[in-house]
């Protein structure tokens, strides 16, 4: 029985191309529009790079190439939700940033402080003792469960110890102490609920620092929103912040990598294994106006071994910067602002550079490695609330374990989006107008 291979005309096609790939004497004729097809490292490709390769360089070049094609195609599957922001000082009296939660089944909905320093969540329940805001009711939530001593999210919370086989811990948040238990609960983002989330129940409380509706912790370490939710959003988030005066949820925190800017600046993410939760990056100089100020070296440096370096912050309110970088930033601006009128400068409770005459201020730019973040008059000045002051709201790091520490805080990120690229090891930031 006589049998025949039969062969489209496109198969053929690209069986011609190839093997005039391979044959050094290309066809360098014009065939009009007739489309021709080359291996890349064809000899004869416009794409064949002008330097030869190695076998071995033109492997790793190709797995490079896929493991871009790998992060693209997790990206097309990644999840995506968009929680609204709003400043807390307005709506629950806290110089925090807020998102809405939703909390159990029947869900209960909290208000709950942003905070990129901190990794466990932790809510206020039922019969907290110390609370005096709205609290979640655990015991209405059919989906609710403690965790057990012998859980790995056990060991992975502060000062942990173990009552009735269940798991509990004590943190500390700012002056503020609090006992919590450690539980799982479905919390609900925007519109995408994530199940057996693990956060604090907290039962005890002391101290003036506590956000009355609990905490929603978006560092790096285990048990952040990063980690818990790493799966479903690629450890990527934004958001932009809109001003503290603001009465409205006008702001947004985009979770995962789908619809997330394109045209945005990045700065290499750096590690601190002794303070893993902090977002570090390279700041390498700070421009009053159009004077790049004289600042020592060691005042910017990223030196793990004594935390020093320069970190993004949503909890801080008014940027902190080390006394050499801060007074450095501090004398150029009232040489700018001053002039040749002299103007008398006051101060005003942390604040040390105050006048009490309308000013004109000078920009203020953060430069960093591959970026640099211009601040518009809005970021950098504070105004009192007869109006009749205005002072530079930024001041020098604290005399105490942050007194290396350079804070890029909320007040200075208003209205920008602060991309946060966890995977490429990278961070974001592009003007964006969030404020309505």
């Amino acid at each position: 029985m006589k049998t025949t291979l039969s062969l489209s005309p496109l198969f053929l096609f690209l069986l011609f191309s190839l093997v005039q790939g391979l044959n050094p004497k290309c066809d360098t004729q014009d065939h009009g529009s007739t489309l021709q097809v080359f291996h890349v490292f064809s000899p004869c490709s416009p794409f064949r790079p002008s330097k030869a390769l190695s076998w071995e360089e033109s492997v790793l070049q190709l797995q490079a190439k896929d493991q871009s094609r790998m992060q693209f195609l997790a990206s097309l599957v990644a999840g995506r939700s968009v929680v609204p922001i709003a400043s807390g000082r307005q709506i629950i009296q806290s110089p925090t940033y807020i998102v809405r939660a939703k909390i159990g089944t029947p869900p209960q909905t909290l208000l709950l402080a942003m905070d990129t320093s901190n990794d466990a969540a932790w809510i206020p329940c039922t019969a907290c003792d110390g609370c005096t805001s709205t609290l979640f009711a655990p015991e209405k939530s059919t989906t609710f469960k403690n965790v057990s001593c012998g859980a790995p999210e056990c060991h992975q919370v502060p000062n942990p110890s173990c009552g009735n086989s269940s798991c509990s811990f004590n943190l500390t948040y700012g002056g503020s102490t609090h006992g919590a238990n450690l539980v799982q609960d479905t919390v609900t983002l925007g519109t995408g609920p994530i199940p057996a989330y693990t956060f604090g129940c907290v039962a005890k409380t002391t101290g003036p620092s506590t956000p009355p509706q609990g905490l929603l912790g978006l560092g790096r370490s285990p048990l952040s929103l990063l980690s818990q939710t790493q799966n479903l959003y690629q450890s990527t988030f934004s958001y932009c912040l809109p001003s503290f005066k603001s009465l409205n949820f006008s702001g947004s925190l985009r979770l995962g990598p789908v619809a997330q800017p394109i045209r945005i600046k990045y700065t290499p993410l750096l590690k601190n294994p002794r303070r893993s939760s902090l977002y570090y990056v390279n700041l390498v100089a700070i421009r009053v106006g159009r004077r790049v100020v004289d600042i020592p070296p060691e005042a910017l440096g990223f030196n793990p071994a004594t935390g020093a370096g320069t970190i993004f912050d949503s909890g801080t309110v008014f940027t902190r910067l080390v006394a050499p970088a801060y007074v450095a930033v501090r004398d150029e601006f009232r040489r700018r602002v001053g002039g040749k009128a002299n103007l008398t400068v006051t101060s005003l409770g942390g604040f040390d550079t105050c006048y009490t005459v309308p000013i004109v201020a000078p920009t203020i730019t953060f430069i960093f490695s591959g970026m640099n973040v211009t601040l518009p008059q809005d970021n950098i000045l504070i105004h009192s609330s007869a109006g009749s002051t205005t002072c530079l709201a930024m001041a020098s790091a604290p005399d105490n374990v942050n007194s290396v520490l350079n804070v890029i805080a909320n007040m200075q990120q208003q209205n920008h989006r602060v991309l946060f690229d966890v995977p490429n090891s990278r961070l974001g930031v592009a003007r964006e107008l969030c404020t309505k």
